[in-house]
C-alpha cells in the first residue's frame, strides 16, 4: 500500500479491530454468565486494541500482540464447537452459528495476516486490492452483528432479559419443572433443583442451536432426499422421520444432523415442531445422557412399539397389548439408542417434553417420566 505501509499487516487490523466488535456484540448474547459475558468483553477489548495499535504501529511487539489475540480466539471458538470448557459456566460445546463463525474467521485472518507480517515486513498489496479486503471485512462484521442482534430478539436466553421484562414473579416459583416453553420468548432454564450451571448452560446452548439449525429441515417434501424416512405413524396426530445414516454417524445432540424429525400433522400439511435427538448404542444411564442437562432433560426409549417393514424402510406397526404381544407381522426390538426431544414450538412441558400417549415411551424400568402432562392444554400434545 502506500506509505511504505505492510499491507498484511493493515488488513489484519482491519480484521482484529472487526473480530472484537462482534466479540463485544457476543457478549450480550451470554449475560446469563456473567463470568463469560466479562471474559469476552476483554478479550474483544484486546482484539480492537491491538488492531488500532497495528494500524498505528508495526513494531513487532505490537504485531505479536495482535496474533496472540485473534490466535487464542480462533483456537477457543474451533476448540468449543467440539468439547466445553467446564471451569468456565457458558463455554460449552455447541454448532457453529453466523455470528460466532464470522467473529473466529475474521480473527483467524488477522493471525494469519501478523505472521505474513512478521516474515515478510516488506510486504505490500495493491491498493485497490487491500480496499476490497478492507471493506469484505467490514461487510462480514456487519452482517455478523446484524444476525446475532436477531438471534437475541429471536430467543435470547438471559434471565437477565426475564427480570428487565418485569418477569420477577415468575422466577420466584422456577423451582417447578417441567414448566411451559414458548421459543419466541427467552430461554430461561433458571431455578431447577438441583441442575448445576454447566447443565443448564449446555442445555440452553442445545435449545438454542436447535431453534437456529432445525429450521432448516422444514420442508418434509425435501427431507427424503437428505436420507429420512417416516416412520408411518402419522395417525397419532405426530409423524417421526428418521435417518438412518446420521444415527449411524454419532452425531451428538447435532441440530445440523438430527437424527429424528418430528412434525405435527395437519391432514396434507405437516409443520415441523421438534427434533428427537437419538445416542446411538448409548444406554439410558450413561452419564454422557444424564450429566448433559441433569434434571431439565430427560431421556427414554420405547419398550413397549412393534415394527414392521414398509415400503422405505421400517414402520411402527402398533404397541405391545396387555399381554405383550404385538399385531400380526411385527416384532418388538427391545429398547436401546435412548432418545430426547428438543422442540422449536410453543409446548406446556417445556423444550424438551415427551410426546404423551401409549408410545410416548419409557425413561426407566418402571415407566415413569417427569417430562409429559396429564391434562391438554392444545400445545403440542399427543
Amino acid at each position: 500500500m502506500t506509505n511504505g505501509r505492510n499491507g498484511f499487516l493493515l488488513l489484519g487490523g482491519i480484521s482484529s479491530v472487526g473480530a472484537g466488535a462482534v466479540h463485544f456484540m457476543a457478549a450480550g448474547m451470554h449475560t446469563e454468565h456473567a463470568t463469560l459475558a466479562r471474559l469476552m468483553v476483554v478479550l474483544a477489548a484486546i482484539q480492537c486494541a491491538t488492531g488500532l495499535a497495528v494500524l498505528l504501529s508495526e513494531r513487532k511487539i505490537v504485531v505479536t500482540s495482535m496474533l496472540a489475540a485473534n490466535a487464542f480466539a480462533a483456537g477457543m471458538w474451533a476448540f468449543t464447537r467440539f468439547a466445553d470448557v467446564p471451569w468456565i459456566a457458558g463455554l460449552t460445546a455447541e454448532a457453529p452459528q453466523v455470528a460466532d463463525t464470522v467473529c473466529a474467521g475474521l480473527g483467524a485472518l488477522a493471525a494469519v495476516a501478523a505472521v505474513i507480517g512478521l516474515v515478510r515486513p516488506t510486504a505490500t498489496l495493491l491498493p485497490m486490492r487491500s480496499g476490497i479486503a478492507a471493506a469484505a471485512v467490514g461487510v462480514l462484521a456487519l452482517a455478523a452483528m446484524l444476525n446475532g442482534v436477531g438471534h437475541v430478539h429471536s430467543h435470547g436466553d438471559t434471565d437477565d432479559h426475564a427480570h428487565a421484562a418485569g418477569d420477577d414473579h415468575a422466577h420466584a416459583d422456577a423451582a417447578n419443572w417441567p414448566r411451559p416453553w414458548d421459543p419466541t420468548k427467552p430461554i430461561d432454564l433458571s431455578g431447577v433443583s438441583g441442575v448445576t450451571a454447566e447443565q443448564q448452560a449446555r442445555a440452553t446452548n442445545l435449545v438454542r442451536s436447535t431453534l437456529d439449525g432445525l429450521p432448516a429441515f422444514a420442508d418434509v417434501n425435501s427431507v427424503a432426499a437428505l436420507g429420512f424416512r417416516s416412520i408411518g405413524d402419522s395417525a397419532t396426530g405426530y409423524e417421526h422421520y428418521i435417518n438412518m445414516s446420521y444415527i449411524r454417524d454419532n452425531n451428538f445432540l447435532d441440530p445440523a444432523h438430527p437424527e429424528s424429525l418430528v412434525y405435527r400433522v395437519d391432514g396434507p400439511n405437516r409443520t415441523l415442531v421438534s427434533a428427537m435427538y437419538i445416542a446411538n448404542g448409548k444406554k439410558i444411564d450413561d452419564p454422557t445422557l444424564v450429566d448433559f442437562g441433569g434434571s431439565l432433560m430427560q431421556w427414554h426409549v420405547h419398550e413397549n412399539l412393534c415394527w414392521k417393514m414398509g415400503d422405505t424402510g421400517p414402520v411402527v406397526a402398533g404397541v405391545l397389548d396387555d399381554q405383550g404381544n404385538c399385531p400380526p407381522n411385527s416384532v418388538n426390538p427391545g429398547s436401546g439408542n435412548p432418545m430426547v426431544h428438543v422442540w422449536i414450538a410453543p409446548h406446556e412441558c417445556g423444550p424438551f417434553a415427551a410426546l404423551e400417549g401409549h408410545g410416548a415411551g419409557q425413561a426407566s424400568a418402571d415407566g415413569r417420566r417427569t417430562d409429559t402432562c396429564t391434562h391438554d392444554h392444545g400445545s403440542g400434545h399427543k
